[in-house]
């Protein structure tokens, strides 16, 4: 039973500790994320609307039954003098009966609300996948800034380690005699000051894992293990990108999709001039029974058929001004795609700029971060021998911390940028 329980615990660290690789907390974003559950939704919506029945091309069928019941009170006279008096008689009427209604002309409406609607349809999809990008940009956010959080922790408890040398060295020199009190308290103080900062730090890094728990349908508190590296990237091509963007940004592509809609619309608002042509037709059935006088029983049953021509000669200026609206949204749409195919230019510029920058900034710091390291184990090498004061370790340390948070900074800055770079193009 104890290696049994033993094993169970030891399974069950093995898998707490598993590391989540960013491609599973996406498959695991794109399954249980709210907003792409609820955008899916949407999508679908506008995939069960898009019917021939609802553009009004398909009869309606309706099955409908009466009956009724009274008690009258009858007096008759007749052309030949006589006079018949019946007093609480019972009157029964059943009936039922099945209509059908077509409507087989309107201009072709029908056949333009239903091209309308399997466009709302793909447009739905389009908005879809825009969703599916920028949860999944919002995931690789989150995943890297564990990430980043983790690689400061990382150098935080790496300047703890030089403190704690330095606390060392500080308090032996002071047994010995060789050292003043005040770098022996100096040390202390930036020991003490460097573990508040991995407290802080520690914080940081669980709110960024509750951060990433939402977006994949997490619970908040749980424990994440992501990779301990920013992987570099390598630079795209500008114009390939550029390429692609008009044929791929999914915002544009929405855009486009609503000016093909708007169109349709302004089709559509023409079309109710048109005369319209309705066939309705069914079978019918109908009972009266009566207890005396009158008619004694009355049965009529059938097949009835007909058509209505409907011809609209004055709608008060309906049709004009559904036409004029429908008119003035295709002109908003298509303000809209400009206005964000100039922002979309804009915004590719900014992120190749920031990533060019960025990709830049790696290269020099990466050879500041190593001379800022070199420079604080040479003055903790002098501080050994009495050949410098706290203060140009204090300095040196505070150099390399700045100089390692600056690098992290960068390469995660880098990695997003290239990802703001692939979901504007939709390659993500």
């Amino acid at each position: 039973m104890k290696k049994v329980l033993c094993f169970l615990l030891f399974f069950s660290i093995g898998m707490q500790a598993q590391t989540l690789s960013l491609q599973q907390a996406i498959d695991q974003a794109l399954k249980k994320n709210f907003n792409i559950l609820v955008s899916r939704s949407n999508a679908n919506i506008d995939k069960l609307n898009n019917t021939r029945g609802n553009a009004g091309m398909l009869p309606t069928v309706t099955l409908n039954g009466s009956g009724e019941v009274s008690y009258n009170n009858i007096h008759q006279k007749l052309s030949s003098g006589v006079v018949n008096t019946y007093s609480s008689q019972l009157s029964t009427t059943a009936g039922a009966n099945a209509m059908l209604s077509w409507t087989l002309y309107d201009g072709g409406k029908m056949f333009v609300t239903k091209k309308r609607l399997s466009e709302i349809e793909t447009l739905g999809e389009l908005q879809f996948n825009a969703d599916v990008l920028a949860v999944m940009y919002d995931v690789v956010e989150a995943y890297f800034n564990i990430v980043r959080q983790n690689e400061q922790l990382n150098s935080i408890n790496e300047i703890i380690n030089y403190n704690k040398q330095r606390e060392l060295i500080a308090r032996t020199g002071f047994n010995a005699g060789t050292m003043a009190k005040t770098e022996l308290l100096q040390s202390q103080i930036d020991l003490n000051v460097a573990q508040e900062n991995a407290i802080t730090q520690k914080y940081a890094i669980s709110e960024a894992q509750k951060a990433l728990n939402i977006l994949v349908g997490n619970d908040p508190s749980a424990t994440l293990v992501v990779s301990d590296t920013i992987p570099l990237s390598i630079i795209p091509d500008k114009g390939e990108m550029l390429m692609k963007l008009e044929s791929s940004n999914a915002d544009l592509l929405a855009l486009k999709k609503q000016i093909d809609i708007a169109k349709l619309s302004v089709n559509e608002a023409k079309k109710n001039g048109a005369p319209k042509l309705n066939f309705q037709g069914g079978y019918s059935f109908s009972n009266t029974d009566n207890s005396q006088g009158g008619t004694k029983n009355n049965r009529s049953f059938g097949l009835q058929g007909g058509g209505t021509l409907s011809i609209p000669l004055y709608t008060a200026g309906e049709t004009k001004r559904k036409t004029a609206v429908a008119k003035s949204e295709l002109l908003i749409a298509q303000y809209n795609l400009d206005n964000t195919r100039l922002q979309i230019n804009k915004d590719f510029q900014n992120a190749y700029n920031d990533f060019e920058s960025q990709h830049q900034l790696i290269q020099i710091e990466k050879q500041n971060n190593e001379l800022a390291r070199e420079n604080m184990n040479i003055c903790l090498q002098r501080l050994k021998l009495g050949q410098t004061t706290s203060l140009e370790v204090h300095q040196a340390q505070e150099s390399y911390a700045q100089s390692s948070t600056r690098l992290t900074n960068f390469k995660y800055n880098l990695k997003m940028a290239e990802t703001r770079l692939r979901q504007m193009i939709s390659g993500l």
